[in-house]
């Protein structure tokens, strides 16, 4: 068995690729992460893992995530065994990257050095740094103190000259979250209590909190890049106006099969080149633009110029997790940015790790969530923007295909392997997603708190 890409094309393809190369048979399944400018004499894991069997590791060049490859685990720990096999599936991009720095090519990674002061990388970062807005970090948890400890710990490591992190603890049941914060005793971090259940209540609250121009949204189960908001910050300042950047999402741990189904059912990954969205010369061909705003980004990692955000209302309380609605807050999010004549930026150096969830009971209920979500929003989209229904209807019949028809691009491989109610499941909630928006919308009006504890969570 020798290593293998997982970034081959398109995110449907990406799936495949992923769920041919790892089995249930290979868990614990190791993450690491090689910069190609720095490789060390042995792979460093994220977590221990005793001898793996199959690794999967993130490769950068100049810090810049390039793809994602398999590694054979039984071949070695050594740099040098992986080395060939990782430049014969990345030195393509790896070298049009170099070009883009206006960089010579090289024939080999060992021949790949730090950026010198004329790569465009280098003099992009420095001129966004020079001028770095300040940037708010909200994480909006629920009884989770453990999960959100190490989501702090890995944001105060952070590279960015100037941050503050708000945690907006969402109608907690116990004071472990407030005592946890208050104990960091770090300038940084701020707390606030918003008591109305559900995600969007609890981002609302974060973002009046927030002192920043640039407002980041991550989840309690996220670890961040030490490069992540440097990117974030590069992502806004990619063009003229930039309302939202999304980022790269990859597993944090792969140890159970429900982890490893979630992974092979799509995950999060959007791939490794930076995207503009808007609805003039970078609009998309896809019929279904702006409708299928999954494609922009997920809410794990997300951002937003503050003042649009602002301007636009929020986040919609009736949807979101922990609502009746479960999803599609950040779905509506994007969709509101990108109609509104903004640009949204998919920047994957912004790269998180996520924990998935680790039993199959959780995952059956995220793929009914995800359904429920989706109808939600394309509903909460047409209260807000009622002005797009004509849209609605005219990609309608498209719309059915593709989120019904096994065959469709959405669908393609997305259940293999996967127990056949989960399809059904996450069909179901679509359909059942409009409903659930309107009876969120009504106890959201009369103060209700969300009536979905088992959705808490990513």
């Amino acid at each position: 068995m020798s290593s293998r890409p997982v970034d081959a094309g398109t995110p449907t393809d990406r799936r495949q690729a992923t769920a041919r190369l790892l089995e249930i048979g290979d868990l614990p399944i190791a993450r690491t992460e090689i910069e190609l400018t720095a490789p060390k004499a042995e792979l460093v894991f994220a977590e221990e893992v005793v001898q793996p069997r199959k690794i999967i590791a993130l490769v950068r060049v100049h810090t810049h995530p390039v793809g994602v490859v398999v590694l054979d685990g039984t071949r070695g720990l050594s740099w040098q065994t992986h080395a060939p096999d990782v430049w014969k599936m990345l030195g393509e991009r790896v070298n049009a990257h170099l070009a883009d720095d206006g960089l010579p090519t090289v024939l080999h990674p060992d021949a790949l050095t730090d950026p010198p002061p004329s790569a465009h990388c280098r003099r992009n970062r420095e001129n966004v740094l020079a001028q770095a807005p300040l940037i708010t970090v909200v994480i909006a948890t629920r009884d989770r103190p453990k999960s959100l400890y190490t989501c702090l710990v890995a944001l105060l490591r952070v590279q960015y000259p100037q941050f503050e992190i708000v945690v907006v603890d969402n109608d907690p049941s116990t004071e472990e979250t407030s005592t946890l914060v208050a104990n960091m005793d770090n300038s940084k971090v701020r707390y606030v209590r918003e008591n109305r259940r559900g995600l969007s209540s609890a981002h609302n609250c974060g973002l009046e909190a927030a002192r920043g121009e640039i407002v980041a949204f991550v989840d309690d189960d996220v670890v961040v890049d030490r490069h992540w908001l440097t990117a974030i910050a590069e992502g806004f300042a990619a063009a003229g106006d930039v309302g939202c950047v999304t980022g790269l999402i990859l597993p944090a741990q792969l140890e159970t099969p429900a982890q490893l189904l979630l992974e092979q059912h799509g995950g999060f990954d959007k791939g490794f080149k930076m995207r503009i969205f808007d609805t003039d010369l970078n609009r998309p061909s896809d019929p279904l633009f702006p409708f299928n705003a999954g494609k922009f980004g997920s809410g794990a990692n997300m951002a937003f110029d503050s003042a649009v955000l602002r301007r636009l209302g929020g986040f919609d309380p009736a949807i979101g997790v922990g609502t009746f609605a479960r999803g599609g807050d950040d779905l509506a999010g994007f969709f509101r940015v990108v109609v509104a004549r903004h640009q949204l930026v998919y920047q994957p150096s912004a790269a998180v790790w996520h924990r998935h969830h680790r039993d199959m009971v959780a995952l059956r209920n995220q793929a009914y969530g995800y359904g429920v979500g989706l109808g939600a929003f394309l509903t909460s989209a047409l209260i807000h923007e009622p002005r797009m229904l004509g849209a609605l209807i005219r990609r309608l019949p498209h719309g059915i295909t593709y989120t019904f028809r096994a065959s469709s691009e959405r669908n393609r491989g997305r259940y293999d392997g996967l127990p056949d109610e989960l399809a059904g499941l996450e069909k179901r909630g679509v359909l059942i997603g409009p409903a659930a928006y309107a009876i969120s919308r009504w106890r959201s009006g009369r103060g209700y708190a969300g009536a979905c504890p088992d959705t808490t969570g990513s």
